[in-house]
């Protein structure tokens, strides 16, 4: 069987796009894991499945490099818009609509043209152990933070902020927060020296996180600029993460070391993040590029 596929890309984190309607659901997670390989298949970070969808204007399911199914990705989300906009095959409506909706695991997405790049309304952060999910039992006191002015966390009032966690001769400060997926944030002195490959898959698997987790690792700048590096479980180190740079923007805020306005620097490029004051949420802003259009035999 032919199928058809577009290569794309989202600051060096990239993905294979395909349509729903030409595979049997079963097979999508095999299918990632043999189109994903970088030396036996195309190579790709995740596949992405556009699907019709009966709430917005189109659904998405996205598969990691290992094959396991997950909620949300932002720089995904970007790729699947530009596709959306420039596809031939998509509806005259939707080319020429300024703003989609996207469905996915972690509710409807809308992506909006921002001059050549792509903004997309991430959503509220949302910080409840049990909803990211970390496995704190309530009988753990966590510290309650002195949240900067104008910062709110909702009626949860248990943030996981700055908790310690020991990872084999190693203690890091963990801020924990779910942007559709689940997140752990860790400030450090300089991203360059931090073994990413090493500590990255062994905090995802902890036992804390019983989904597992992405994980950030940022050096602070200064108030309007992040440099980050992120490990995305499932797949491993990648060049650049919109969850995660949603996430790291957020947990930078929390913990008093920046603006809600601010760019987050990835080995593969620049995305802009905004936590809004007057709405909660987070809008996120960066390019998708296309590489190829391809058919592969399955």
């Amino acid at each position: 069987m032919k199928l058809y596929f577009t290569k794309i890309h989202g600051l060096g984190n990239d993905f294979i796009l395909v349509e729903y309607r030409s595979i049997k659901s079963r097979r999508l997670a095999g299918l990632s894991k043999k189109l994903c390989n970088r030396r036996f298949g195309i190579g790709a970070d995740q596949l992405l499945v556009l699907c019709d969808s009966t709430k917005a204007d189109y659904k998405i399911r996205i598969f990691n490099a290992d094959g396991s199914e997950v909620e949300m990705c932002g720089n995904g989300i970007r790729c699947v818009a530009k596709h959306i906009w420039e596809s031939r095959l998509t509806p005259t409506r939707f080319r020429k609509s300024r703003v989609l909706s996207i469905e996915t695991m972690a509710g409807i997405i809308y992506p909006e043209k921002s001059g050549t790049l792509v903004k997309v309304d991430m959503g509220e952060p949302i910080f409840a152990p049990e909803l990211i999910p970390v496995a704190i039992s309530r009988k753990v006191k966590l510290p309650l933070p002195r949240l900067s002015k104008g910062i709110h966390s909702g009626a949860n009032s248990r943030l996981i902020i700055n908790y310690p966690l020991k990872i084999k001769n190693k203690s890091f400060k963990i801020t924990c927060l779910s942007m559709g997926n689940p997140h752990a944030v860790i400030v450090v002195k300089n991203t360059d020296s931090v073994a990413v490959d090493q500590y990255g898959p062994l905090i995802e698997n902890h036992r804390l996180f019983p989904k597992r987790t992405n994980v950030e690792f940022i050096q602070i700048i200064n108030k309007s600029n992040i440099k980050m590096r992120v490990w995305e479980r499932g797949t491993g180190e990648t060049l650049a993460c919109g969850t995660g740079a949603s996430a790291a923007g957020v947990a930078s805020v929390l913990l008093g070391l920046a603006n809600r306005k601010m760019n987050l620097h990835f080995p593969g490029g620049k995305l802009s993040v905004q936590w809004s004051a007057k709405d909660n949420h987070v809008y996120m802003t960066g390019s998708a590029e296309k590489v190829f259009d391809g058919i592969v035999d399955i």
